[in-house]
């Protein structure tokens, strides 16, 4: 029975049987080393033309990467292996001999993102999507735990949210309509009937700013909640991103290691309490410890954000910004009409804005 490399990995000692694709191949007269990939991990195969029969020898040597092949063998130990472990083959069978692979080492992104599909075969991005897919796990199972009911609304929409210059129209049967940027308009008639809900869904956006926190499409978690108040909405978001990260901690700490990422940098955002500040406080802030003079007034640039969230090792809840530069459905504060009962978490490394929430109007 095969079994996935990293069981393999695993078990440690003895027979196994693996199948996968070649991640990394060299050769020499009398022997081929062959890293075999699954969706699991890599392992080392060493095949020795001694070992395997002419037939099996002389597809060995054709190999290349991304090759589909079966192999049996036995295991063991090996620290001069990628893994730590390697496997003596006795058998290979090729199931599909691949071309030349096009891409090396130091690849344009242009050319990566033309290779897409060869280019999801990477660890790095296998790892990134194994990420992925926790965090939209986690998010599922955090607002489904609070009592949220998963409610969708439709991607065709006829009505406008965020803005007329960033909507991609669409000629539905003589009628335009636009592509999806927000399920708000869909969600807030839904609360009467649900009270807590919650979707994850594709935005789209006709962005023509070509920057690191701009896209055409992205998706997007979203909530709408009756009866709750300003404090709720903070705790919610704080909670869904302690919630993601705890779950990409406790899933994917490999995943991490082949991004280069410090797993130790994310504990303090999964497990200590995000700073709650305000708008002006977060000026004076800028000021004091940044060097930069804000008006009170103006939007946060990005510049200014990431500044900002260095003063902190979590990500930090920015309220109460003034009303001029917030949309016209957040609710006033009552104690200061200026500004409004709406929050943004700000990320550091540049990512600056990942969640905004607020009360709204009645």
């Amino acid at each position: 029975m095969f079994i996935s490399v990293q069981d393999a990995i695993k078990q440690g000692s003895g027979a196994v049987k693996v199948r996968g694709w070649v991640y990394r191949e060299r050769k020499s007269k009398e022997i081929a080393f062959i890293v075999l990939r699954d969706s699991s991990n890599i392992v080392q195969c060493v095949v020795k033309k001694a070992n395997v029969s002419g037939k099996e020898w002389a597809d060995a040597e054709k190999v290349l990467i991304e090759s589909s092949v079966e192999i049996e063998g036995e295991i063991k130990e090996d620290k001069r292996a990628p893994t730590g472990y390697e496997i003596a083959v006795n058998k290979i069978n090729v199931i599909h001999f691949a071309e030349v692979f096009p891409i090396n080492k130091d690849q344009s992104p242009e050319f990566l993102a033309d290779n897409r599909h060869l280019w999801l075969r990477s660890r790095k991005m296998t790892a990134i999507l194994k990420i992925r897919s926790t965090v939209f796990g986690a998010i599922h199972e955090y607002f489904r735990g609070k009592g949220f009911y998963e409610y969708q609304s439709p991607i065709f929409q006829a009505v406008q949210c965020e803005g007329g210059s960033t909507l991609f129209s669409v000629n539905y049967f003589g009628k335009p309509v636009f592509l999806a940027q927000t399920w708000q308009l869909y969600a807030e008639p839904a609360i009467f009937a649900l009270e807590k809900i919650y979707c994850i869904a594709p935005s789209f956006r006709a962005e023509k700013s070509k920057t690191s926190r701009h896209l055409t499409e992205y998706w997007h978690a979203e909530m709408e909640m009756a009866w709750a108040s300003f404090a709720d909405i903070q705790g919610y978001a704080e909670g869904v991103m302690k919630h993601a990260l705890k779950k990409v901690l406790e899933n994917n700490m490999e995943e991490l290691k082949i991004l280069g990422r410090d797993a130790e940098k994310l504990k303090p955002a999964a497990e200590k309490p995000f700073p709650r500040i305000t708008y002006t406080d977060a000026l004076k802030i800028l000021k004091e410890k940044n060097k930069m003079d804000v008006e009170w007034g103006k939007d946060l640039r990005t510049i200014e954000e990431d500044e900002l969230v260095k003063n902190f090792d979590t990500p930090v809840i920015v309220t109460h910004y003034p009303k001029i530069v917030k949309a016209f459905y957040m609710k006033e504060d009552a104690e200061n009409p200026e500004v409004v009962l709406g929050c943004d978490i700000l990320a550091p490394e540049g990512y600056g804005e990942i969640i905004g929430g607020s009360e709204r109007e009645p």
